[in-house]
């Protein structure tokens, strides 16, 4: 099947080692019908880590490129190492992808490659996203962990789903805002989405405040692509890579990711002058 440049995405995951990036790429693959049964990374029988000393060591040495086709997307996932030894191979896998997603663990929080990767990714004017992972693990403190990724990344950075039912399930809070969530108010992480969005459009924002309008879903497609090209908003994702109903769906990853023609050029060399 053909497709055009604006129904195409291309994702790197990057993150610490153990975030859960493998297991993550496998149950996207599998709830996007490109797999009848997720791998292990226990049990060695994952698509990414495919060569024998991955399979025995039980983690990436390299990256991989895997796709899965959406809703008329397809939806490139690039999974790249953690580990620091082999830190090259997540970065040669920027040049190639529109949007990186930054894999935290909920039990660690944010480690050495966290912040490393979410530096390669602004410096390359990449759009970002983060992907907490594991929400339904023990003695995890997500308030916690979100506020220091508010004060690490900066406050650009907020959640565009909540967990709820103690981790085993998540909620929207942009696209179809209802439910309770854990902790937070759904409507109020919806208006923090809104009004970050909104930032970047004055004849929105003219709407939103003096006319008391309430905004469209619609509306807010064209605000939020520009918002995430210019890092203007880093979305949060809350999700278990191992637990169906609390993973991120393909639909998910598909609108928070940038469509490639309209990525931010990045200096792939620097300028010298002369002395």
């Amino acid at each position: 099947m053909h497709y055009s440049p604006d129904a195409i995405r291309t994702i790197a995951l990057l993150g610490h080692a153990g975030c859960g990036k493998t297991t993550l790429a496998e149950t996207l693959l599998h709830k996007g019908g490109a797999l009848h049964a997720p791998g292990s990374v226990e049990r060695g029988s994952t698509v990414s880590d495919f060569d024998p000393l991955e399979r025995k060591y039980h983690h990436s040495l390299t990256s991989a490129v895997l796709h899965v086709d959406f809703r008329n997307t397809r939806i490139y996932l690039v999974d790249t190492p953690g580990y620091p030894d082999f830190s090259g191979h997540a970065i040669g896998a920027l040049p190639a992808v529109e949007t990186a997603a930054i894999v935290i663990n909920a039990q660690t929080g944010i480690e050495m490659t966290t912040r490393r990767a979410m530096a390669w990714a602004q410096a390359r004017k990449l759009c970002r996203m983060i992907i907490i992972n594991g929400i339904d693990g023990e003695k995890v403190d997500l308030p916690a962990l979100l506020a220091d990724i508010q004060e690490a990344f900066g406050k650009e950075c907020l959640p565009i789903n909540l967990p709820a039912a103690r981790g085993s399930q998540v909620v929207d809070c942009f696209f179809n805002p209802a439910g309770e969530s854990d902790f937070l108010s759904v409507p109020a992480a919806h208006d923090a989405l809104v009004d970050q969005v909104i930032e970047i459009d004055p004849e929105l924002m003219e709407l939103y405040l003096e006319q008391g309008e309430a905004i469209q879903p619609e509306q807010l497609h064209a605000p939020f692509e520009r918002a995430l090209r210019e890092g203007h908003l880093v979305p949060i994702c809350f999700t278990s890579a191992a637990t169906a109903p609390a993973c991120p769906n393909c639909w998910t990853l598909r609108a928070a990711a940038a469509e490639p023609d309209r990525r931010q050029p990045a200096d792939v060399l620097p300028q010298h002058r002369p002395g």
